[in-house]
């Protein structure tokens, strides 16, 4: 086998699953309910859910940002975990060996490595994991039991009860990462008062990402004795680096230059990518994603006017068939049911 890459060659890749295979079902049991990342039965949706549930409840976020945490996993400390786990001598061997496996550069030369887990490697989120088990999460539940977490692999919220409680357990989680050789990000890590109708006060940070939403105070509407009421509720929504990256790629797609493509061609082609944005974003405040894929109607516009020569110098034209054909066809694409739908969609959802 090559270990002489940081990326692993097919067959490490297909050891290291009969690896991880052997290892999971060992480690599931041990790993903490509020651990969601690279998990069976867990999601980023699930986390997101429950951070939510838990703003609602407590006054302050601390939000954590461990610097270079995958470049940064001290091998000994995790061979450490895993000898306790199991006794099994060729799990052990390899993981090790996979561990300190040397970087070979575009150039060809080799580089050795003193810490952190392979890039690619199919085991690494299980062995990040274990890692952060025992450096973050069994260490909470034994020092501060008292305060709730969600961590999605390195991506850590805490919440506290106020402001004193979020700071002083900043100081001891920066303390306990020194011993697991770890570093807080000193700009990126903060604390968040998660702002609502019912919270007074104006600090300098009312919102955090997570996952690809922020969250933040949002206004929301429902009705009470045949009143709309609205009031500020602290709700995750697609984040904004988040639509950065939806309108980078629709825009690298370049639709409006297909026109070797027919329309039905294009659907086939970009509605499994939309209906994935929409699956994961549409779990909570939906109508954030609504101005960035009506961006797509955009390109198709513009691709009817170089697909038809008819069209070709008639801006109004081309946008008359586009209302005509999405009336027609009102699901041909996988988001107009969401951006020029009638129903009504809750912020709260």
């Amino acid at each position: 086998m090559q270990f002489d890459a940081i990326v692993p060659t097919v067959a490490d890749r297909v050891a290291q699953e009969v690896a991880r295979r052997y290892l999971e079902p060992i480690l599931e049991p041990v790993f903490h309910a509020d651990s969601y990342g690279y998990r069976p039965g867990k999601s980023a949706t699930d986390a997101v859910r429950m951070a939510r549930e838990r703003c609602w409840r407590r006054d302050w976020v601390l939000d954590l940002d461990i610097k270079g945490f995958f470049d940064s996993i001290d091998w000994e400390l995790i061979l450490k975990a895993v000898r306790h786990h199991t006794d099994c001598p060729w799990v052990r061997l390899y993981i090790e060996r996979w561990l300190k496996a040397p970087v070979q550069m575009e150039d060809g030369s080799v580089v050795p490595r003193t810490a952190g887990t392979p890039q690619g490697g199919v085991i690494s989120p299980l062995l990040a994991n274990l890692f952060l088990h025992y450096a973050f999460d069994a260490w909470m539940m034994r020092t501060f039991a008292h305060i709730p977490f969600e961590r999605y692999a390195d991506d850590i919220i805490c919440h506290c009860k106020s402001a004193e409680e979020a700071r002083a357990l900043w100081g001891a989680i920066a303390d306990r990462f020194a011993v697991c050789r770890l570093v807080l990000h000193p700009q990126k890590t903060k604390m968040v008062y998660c702002k609502d109708v019912n919270r007074r006060g104006d600090f300098p940070n009312v919102h955090f990402d997570f996952l690809g939403f922020q969250f933040r105070p949002r206004k929301i509407m429902w009705m009470k004795s045949d009143r709309r009421i609205f009031a500020h509720s602290f709700q995750p929504a697609a984040s904004p680096k988040a639509l950065t990256r939806i309108s980078r790629e629709i825009r690298s797609w370049a639709l409006h230059h297909r026109s070797d493509k027919s329309l039905n061609e294009l659907v086939r082609m970009y509605n499994p990518c939309i209906r994935g944005w929409i699956t994961y974003y549409s779990h909570f405040y939906r109508t954030q994603l609504r101005p960035t894929l009506k961006r797509i109607d955009a390109y198709v516009i513009r691709w009817a006017r170089r697909k038809f020569k008819r069209m070709r110098h008639r801006t109004k034209g081309a946008r008359d068939w586009f209302d005509r054909l999405r009336r027609a066809n009102p699901t041909l694409f996988a988001h107009w049911t969401l951006c020029h739908g009638n129903g009504r969609t809750s912020g709260a959802v």
